[in-house]
């Protein structure tokens, strides 16, 4: 029996300037927000459109991509794992994300 995967596949435009995070050993991420959109007809034959944010994280060596060629409103196509995390705030409320960690990218425009 097969093992089940963890992967995801998004095509989308950037919702902001991609976020570029330098640790201090010098590595680099890359943060940005990917919306996609959805739309039908409702039952009284209305057009419904939605739209969905993902977060998506990027590391390695696709760092020197998004900063270089990855703007605001650029249309990509991403290909990841889905991660959760969860954290306190200040206030010491509990803050939970899913972020897309992304391992493969293609610019579509």
């Amino acid at each position: 029996m097969n093992a089940l995967k963890n992967k995801v596949q998004l095509i989308g435009r950037l919702g902001q300037e991609p976020e570029i995070v330098t640790f201090t050993d010098g590595n680099k991420m890359a943060k940005f927000s990917l919306a996609t959109d959805e739309s039908y007809k409702n039952s009284k034959g209305e057009k419904v459109e939605k739209t969905f944010w993902h977060n998506v994280v990027v590391k390695n060596g696709l760092v020197k991509v998004v900063e270089n060629y990855i703007k605001k409103g650029q249309e990509v196509a991403v290909e990841g794992k889905l991660s959760y995390r969860n954290w306190e705030d200040k206030e010491g409320n509990k803050r939970y994300t899913t972020e897309i960690i992304c391992n493969e990218l293609l610019m579509l425009s």
